[in-house]
């Protein structure tokens, strides 16, 4: 029988309220209904609009459940196995308009946890979003700190092996005398970070890449390509940028680290390798895959596959008549070499998003004739006033000095359920709008067609739910503004020896034709390695089902098939922006290396697919 808890506010002597009592008494109440396994007790601690969202720690899986009936389903499929325990605040509660936010931590059966707890007053105080993580499992802690590896062994040995031997004979071996128990295919920021985590957790992995070095896929993009992210978003895991890293990083800077972090963290790695195959024997649990390193043919037999090739997925190349006609240079922006050989020459940019004003104002500053090609609105916000409303808060040196660590927002940016981030995007982008009137009203007497997202949620929610339709402006919206960079509406039509042809029969002359046309989903990789119908039962990756444009119902409540099981048994997706690549990492890694020990990892409710693509 459910034994009814009230909770009720705590005040301190002076009759104030008290955050950390009231935070402390919630806790205490949950702790007993869930020893006591008493679900309802447990559930009505929620609030009647409430949220838990849970990274692995009680469900193997990235889920967010809705309401008291979520909260409920939940805890009846995962309580049991689960078994939590010891839930204790880890610094002191506040309160600010009427929510009480806690910080606290708690164990499981196998691992330990961290999270995020707001509480609202419904007839006392209830969870309005619960957020629970596991941060490392028991037993198989990383070997940090008191822990950590001793690196030299003293004495005299014959035969001794170097550190670098023993290094280089393990790399060496994969494919030979022993196998991966992971591959990651994609060598970069995911898979680097990922490939780090695993690492250290001691799971024999192997990251291959087709690129000769680690950041190649960086150093290879248009020379005036920088992170629109600033660097407090950037970090990767274990190892920070410097105190005195640009608040945006060149592209070949940003190569250059991923070299870097690869060789101090050992992250076992092959370049000039591309993987050729794969397929997955359900007989012996692992899969096949055939590589080529170096020219020469390998195969490999990991027991998970990890596809790290970018949470954009293939390039869209359009198919338009006339293509093989054309006698200028033409290539997807993920191809564009940079600005250099096109300087006088009339220059045609099909797209409007971030690529598209990148290059573009790469191109005017070399003194090209350039005109962009604009095929439906887009979404732009001023870098700085992004950083100031945007992300000011959590990443940036004000947030640092706040007490704002890299980590900590990570973890207050995961604790907001995707369902009502919107309501908290809202507010920043009408500020920005407000702030920035006068470069949006140069742009609209320009004609350039802008939104703000379906709902006016502005740039993350774009992002999140179909990563793309923006662009943080970083100086190239002014040439459009302007008159820099001449603006063209539509559809193209057909290409000529010598222009484009739009459908209403504008024509444009052009030696160069950019297609800044985005890309597709990440389950088009794994149609190219194994074939389409482990695509298909894989399903659409990326988005949150939101029934936005770009983004189609039902509603999934987490990023589809990225960084948790999948429908394909063993195979698993990884990626994002280097904020993404570095907090989620942390998940699926764990994940993987409670498989690799042999841990039971009952996986509550396994994401259905409603989209091949």
């Amino acid at each position: 029988m459910s034994q009814t808890l009230e909770p009720t506010a705590q005040t301190d002597a002076t009759g104030q309220s008290d955050p950390t009592a009231t935070a402390e008494g919630w806790f205490g109440q949950f702790e007993r209904a869930l020893a006591a396994r008493d679900i309802g007790a447990a559930t009505e601690l929620f609030a009647t609009e409430s949220y838990w969202r849970d990274l692995i720690s009680f469900t193997w899986n990235l889920k967010t459940v809705e309401g008291r009936g979520g909260v409920a389903d939940l805890l009846t499929s995962t309580l049991e196995a689960t078994s939590p325990s010891g839930f204790e605040l880890t610094e002191p509660a506040d309160e600010a308009d009427g929510v009480v936010t806690a910080w606290f931590r708690f164990e499981t059966a196998v691992g330990r946890g961290r999270g995020l707890l707001r509480l609202v007053d419904e007839d006392g105080p209830r969870a309005f979003t619960l957020l629970t993580t596991l941060y490392e499992l028991k037993g198989h802690e990383e070997p940090r700190n008191e822990h950590r590896p001793k690196g030299a062994e003293h004495g005299a040995t014959k035969d001794r092996r170097s550190w670098l031997e023993k290094q280089q004979e393990e790399i060496d071996s994969f494919g030979s005398t022993t196998q991966p128990y992971v591959l990651v295919v994609g060598g970069g920021q995911g898979g680097i970070a990922l490939g780090a985590r695993l690492r250290q957790l001691g799971v024999p992995s192997l990251v291959i890449d087709k690129h000769p070095r680690p950041g190649d896929q960086w150093r290879s993009r248009y020379k005036s390509l920088a992170l629109h992210d600033p660097v407090w978003y950037d970090h990767l895991p274990y190892l920070k940028f410097p105190e005195n890293w640009p608040v945006f990083t060149p592209k070949d800077k940003i190569g250059d680290w991923l070299e870097g972090y690869t060789k101090i963290m050992e992250v076992p790695y092959w370049s000039s390798t591309t993987a050729t195959s794969a397929s997955y024997s359900p007989d012996t649990g692992a899969w096949t895959v055939e590589v080529e390193k170096e020219g020469q043919p390998i195969t490999l037999r990991p027991t998970q596959l990890v596809l790290a090739t970018g949470m954009s997925g293939k390039p869209n190349v359009p198919q338009y008549p006339g293509m093989e006609a054309f006698r200028g240079d033409q290539h997807h922006s993920s191809a564009h070499p940079g600005p250099d050989a096109y300087a006088g020459r009339k220059c045609v940019v099909i797209g409007s998003n971030n690529s598209a004003f990148d290059i573009c104002g790469a191109l005017w500053e070399k003194g090209a004739d350039v005109t962009m090609v604009q095929r439906s609105s887009t979404h732009i916000v001023r870098s700085a006033s992004l950083m100031e409303y945007g992300l000011g808060d959590l990443y940036s040196e004000r947030a640092v000095k706040a007490g704002v660590t890299t980590e900590k927002a990570d973890m207050i940016f995961a604790s907001l359920p995707y369902r009502i981030m919107h309501r908290f995007q809202i507010p920043a982008y009408e500020k920005m709008a407000q702030v920035d009137k006068d470069f949006y009203d140069r742009l609209a007497s320009a004609g350039f067609d802008h939104d703000w997202g379906d709902d006016g949620s502005g740039l993350f929610m774009k992002y999140l739910r179909r990563g793309s339709g923006y662009y943080i402006d970083v100086g190239s919206a002014d040439l459009v503004a302007n008159g820099d960079v001449k603006l063209a509406h539509g559809h193209v039509d057909h290409l000529t020896e010598d222009s484009v042809v739009l459908e209403d029969g504008t024509r444009l002359p052009a030696d160069l034709v950019v297609y800044a046309t985005g890309y597709g989903s990440m389950n088009g990789w794994a149609a190219d390695l194994i074939d389409q119908e482990t695509a298909d039962r894989l399903g659409k990756v990326w988005g949150l089902g939101s029934d936005t444009t770009k983004d189609p119902g039902p509603w999934e409540g987490e990023q589809r098939n990225m960084w948790k099981p999948t429908n394909v048994e063993h195979l698993w997706m990884h990626g994002g922006n280097l904020h993404q690549s570095r907090h989620y990492s942390l998940y699926l890694a764990l994940q993987l290396k409670a498989r690799f020990e042999g841990l039971d990892t009952p996986v509550y409710a396994l994401q259905e697919v409603h989209h091949t693509g």
